[in-house]
Formats: structure tokens, sequence, C-alpha cells
């Protein structure tokens, strides 16, 4: 049996919901990624050219500051990765995550919850900027759909 972890940010708690129903579904613990400064309303503005998301956005090398010190990922072997797609992609606290994590030799699968874009842009970023990863394909997901979607990602 794989030793799964289920590694999500969520700024609204609509990608929680789904990571919870992910690791329901697999088996898999949870982790969250959370940022040293939460997100405020108007951090999330992205209407606001100036909001604290929009500007961690335009920066391709902005890497939010994470609460505590990644977890020890050694004991996993496959780690679901989710998040909501802001701006097309993956928020960069996750590529936090992703720079802090010791990753080599598992499998990740991104999924991710979103309002309007699709998951296909997302999945090609995190291939171009973390192509050292095993990365599977990736699913946009709801609370609803999230478990079997990974249940079955998993058996193959």
């Amino acid at each position: 049996m794989n030793n799964i972890l289920v590694a999500y940010f969520s700024a609204s708690g609509v990608t929680a919901k789904a990571a919870e129903a992910i690791a329901k579904a697999v088996g898999g613990d949870l982790y969250e990624i959370i940022p040293q400064a939460p997100y405020t309303a108007a951090d999330l503005n992205w209407n606001d050219k100036h909001s604290r998301s929009s500007g961690e956005m335009q920066d391709e090398q902005s890497r939010p500051a994470l609460a505590a010190p990644v977890k020890d990922l050694s004991a996993y072997d496959t780690v679901f990765v989710g998040f909501p797609i802001w701006w097309g992609v993956e928020p960069r606290v996750v590529d936090t995550f992703l720079d802090q994590a010791e990753l080599s030799g598992k499998k990740f699968i991104p999924f991710a919850t979103s309002g309007g874009s699709g998951m296909a842009y997302a999945a090609s970023h995190l291939k171009a900027w973390y192509p050292q990863l095993g990365w599977a394909e990736g699913k946009l997901v709801t609370a609803r759909n999230a478990g079997d979607w990974a249940k079955s990602t998993i058996n193959g």
C-alpha cells in the first residue's frame, strides 16, 4: 500500500474540503500548507493589482514564507498537491512548499479548485518549474468528486 500525503493550500476553505475528501478516500494523511502571514480578504482581491496575491503572482520568484518548516516527507511515496488556481497556476506559497520539501523519488498528483480556470495550464506550469518531480496527470476537482477521482488515480 502506498504511503500517501495530501498536501494542500486553501485560501477560502474550498480546496481544504477537496483535500479532506481525497485523504479520506485514499487513507492519506493531511498536511496544510500555511503561509506565515495569513491572507486577508484584501490580500486576495484579484481585481486590485496592488493586492498581496496580485503582487506575488506577478513575480514568478516570489516565495511567501511558511508558518512552520515543511513536514518530513520521507515516509510518503505519493503526494497529492492541492491548491486553488490563481492567475492560471498554483499560488506562490505552494511553490515555497515544493522548494523546501525533500521530494525526490515520490509520485506527485496535482489537484486544484477553481471558479473558472482549467487545470491544463497549471499542470504544465508545475511540470516546467519542477521537472525533476514525477508528476501524474492532475485534475480540477470539487469536494463532491475529489474522493472518487483520487481512488481511481491511485488504483490505476
